[in-house]
């Protein structure tokens, strides 16, 4: 193999211009984003000094997410996914130019400044089951895969530069300079999306309000490789999510040095970066499912070996290899949902890939945490991963379409086929 197909594949840079210019705005608007997300939590703790007014900042972003995603991805199969895509990128600049104002104005209570996270959010929802129509119907089926991995390697890239870069601004400029610079991160993002054609939805259009929603619940339940990505992420996130323990452990085995503890979220982020950097053999493969399986296995197995390690440089590499695990899982799971959904139907399915993406990792968190409570950080890693483990082989073997390359149509289970057929 040669070494330019070692690294990432940027064919859809060079045989797409429209895609080029949707990723360049999308990457400069993460940025942004990550920008504000750092900057409304120092603003809430600095107006508040309350852990409890720090938590609500993320149920101001996990509630309306949630609340809104499933009906807006009903109204993206029924409508242009460019033109919503374009409404929910102006609402998301005009809530950050409302917090850029209060932020240099000074003295807004703080349930104004959650409300418009939350209103903010909201316009992030429904942009999000618009924009994950765009890499299939932009690029061949082919370059699918290589198109998501550019999109996530440069959102990994935004993850960490843009704590950073709020820092920095934060420390000299302050919070409203801060916000107005998100502002103008969208308006990136809007020129990036506004050369799109129209993207209207390709077959039978959603039906409006419960009855799309529902529509699309049963195409999840019935569409057993899709059905089988999504329980294979719920088993990653939920089973084995670390985070909450690292203070923890980071306490049990490496005497709570703080060095020690911001190390372990970075190791997961540079295996991250690391593994999408180098995954052209994987999206050349074109086999997601199998490659799912085996980085969601290995990222339990690595969170378990963690729980025993004792030297913070074993951790730290387990660490790096459970996030690399993590990035090729996300990308072959991204890849199944976009490539084996029919295109009338990828709002909504895109809009619950989202829900769980979001709500898996929290609900892992709360378990990982209320285990170390009752017995240790330790016990709570090794637990958690072996049960991702477990989980994930029942999953590969109870889904032998996963493991199989997509050759034929996509299987849908009997019990679900006729509902499918009549709605």
């Amino acid at each position: 193999m040669s070494l330019s197909r070692t690294f990432l594949d940027v064919r859809p840079l060079r045989t797409s211009p429209v895609f080029r210019r949707l990723l360049f705005g999308r990457t400069v608007s993460t940025l942004g984003s990550f920008m504000t997300m750092v900057t409304v939590m120092y603003q809430v703790w600095d107006m508040t000094h309350s852990t409890v007014w720090s938590g609500a900042v993320g149920v101001a972003q996990a509630v309306p997410m949630v609340a809104v995603s499933l009906f807006a991805g009903s109204w993206v199969d029924r409508a242009d996914r460019r033109r919503v895509y374009l409404t929910g990128t102006v609402g998301s600049a005009v809530c950050s130019l409302l917090l850029a104002v209060q932020g240099f104005a000074g003295h807004a209570p703080v349930a104004v400044v959650l409300l418009l996270v939350a209103v903010q959010t909201s316009f992030a929802a429904l942009g999000a089951p618009a924009a994950g129509v765009f890499v299939p119907r932009l690029l061949p089926k082919e370059q699918v895969a290589a198109g998501l991995a550019l999109q996530q390697v440069t959102g990994q890239a935004m993850m960490l530069v843009g704590p950073a870069v709020a820092g920095v601004v934060l420390g000299w400029w302050g919070i409203g300079v801060c916000y107005l610079l998100d502002t103008l991160s969208f308006t990136m993002s809007f020129y990036g999306a506004y050369g799109l054609p129209a993207l209207p939805p390709e077959g039978e259009k959603s039906r409006p309000g419960v009855h799309g929603v529902l529509d699309g619940l049963r195409f999840l339940t019935g569409h057993r490789v899709v059905r089988g990505a999504l329980l294979t992420d719920l088993a990653a996130t939920v089973l084995s999510m670390p985070a909450s323990m690292f203070p923890l452990v980071n306490d049990e085995r490496f005497g709570g040095d703080p060095r020690t503890l911001g190390l372990f979220l970075s190791a997961l982020a540079v295996g991250g970066v690391a593994a999408t950097v180098f995954s052209g053999p994987v999206t050349r493969l074109a086999r997601p499912g199998p490659v799912m399986l085996c980085a969601s296995a290995t990222w339990g197995a690595s969170l378990a070996v963690f729980g025993l390690a004792t030297s913070a440089w074993a951790g730290l590499a387990l660490l790096a290899l459970a996030g690399a695990a993590d990035a090729l899982a996300v990308l072959s799971r991204t890849t199944i949902v976009q490539t084996r959904t029919p295109d009338a139907l990828l709002g909504r399915v895109t809009a619950a890939e989202t829900m769980v993406g979001q709500a898996g990792p929290h609900l892992g968190n709360l378990r990982g945490g209320l285990v170390a409570g009752w017995s240790s950080g330790a016990t709570a890693l090794i637990t958690g991963g072996l049960l991702c483990v477990a989980a994930v082989g029942y999953v590969g073997a109870t889904t032998p379409e996963l493991r199989a390359r997509p050759t034929t149509p996509d299987p849908v289970d009997p019990i679900d086929e006729g509902s499918l057929e009549g709605s």
